[in-house]
């Protein structure tokens, strides 16, 4: 690879940014600043708030903006399940698209993901459950509504941290990675792993592909069609991760 093939801007049609509040005007604002720089070539951004009135809304006529940005008033779960249904019935429409994910915001893609299951087979036990057995990782927690949260930190991560080789907590080498872990893990208890990687990819934003949850229904479904299967759904960065252990029967 060239140098010039090396600074070759990153291409999107869409970037959808989940919420509009204090994290997703950053994430819009260090968008524009990325598509200045030429890091980020984008189409549009859309930003999917149920909030008319939220951070975004207001910023939406300011004048410098390098990014054709709307805001979607919606709910989040209703807006992907729309979304997500088109990506996977017409994929080709969607496959330059990313999602960038908030801090704060439910397994949204496990959630989509497990109903797409039960509309594919509702004459079978199609179900969610704990995971039982930890994983290999510093910290990890059930949530209250069954997701299972696992971090390779524990300690305080600053919020745009964009998970350097270099630690800035440990100030050493980051040698851990939650993807091929959560591939492990599943592997060592005979389940199958559907993770989405959520990679920094300019000015401190965080985003995986639509084509990634396309892909993770595929898994499940290939999964499932072939008899009885258990299946580790994963929104993970290197450090940090939300799992749902998905059960066919």
């Amino acid at each position: 690879m060239s140098v010039a093939d090396a600074r070759a801007p990153q291409r999107f049609a869409t970037i959808i940014v989940v919420g509009g509040g204090c994290y997703g005007g950053y994430y819009v604002r260090q968008l524009d600043r990325a598509v200045k720089a030429g890091a980020i070539v984008a189409g549009s951004i859309v930003v999917v708030d149920r909030d008319p009135d939220c951070a975004v809304a207001k910023t939406l006529s300011a004048d410098g903006s390098s990014l054709a940005t709307t805001l979607e008033v919606a709910e989040w779960r209703n807006y992907f399940e729309s979304y997500l249904t088109k990506a996977a019935n017409l994929p080709d429409r969607c496959a330059n698209d990313a999602i960038v994910p908030s801090p704060l915001m439910p397994h949204l893609m496990a959630e989509w993901l497990v109903n797409r299951a039960k509309d594919r087979w509702p004459n079978r036990v199609v179900r969610t459950t704990t995971i039982d057995s930890p994983l290999a990782v510093r910290w990890q927690r059930d949530g209250m509504d069954g997701t299972h949260y696992v971090s390779f930190a524990d300690w305080m991560c600053p919020i745009n941290c964009i998970e350097p080789r270099m630690c800035p907590e440990t100030r050493d080498v980051r040698d851990w990675s939650l993807p091929p872990t959560i591939d492990a893990f599943a592997r060592e208890h005979g389940m199958h792993s559907a993770v989405m990687h959520c990679r920094h990819r300019a000015y401190g934003v965080g985003m995986f592909e639509t084509a990634e949850v396309v892909a993770a229904d595929a898994v499940i479904r290939d999964a499932g069609d072939r008899g009885n299967a258990e299946v580790i759904i994963g929104t993970a960065s290197h450090c940090h991760g939300a799992l749902t252990r998905l059960v066919v029967e």
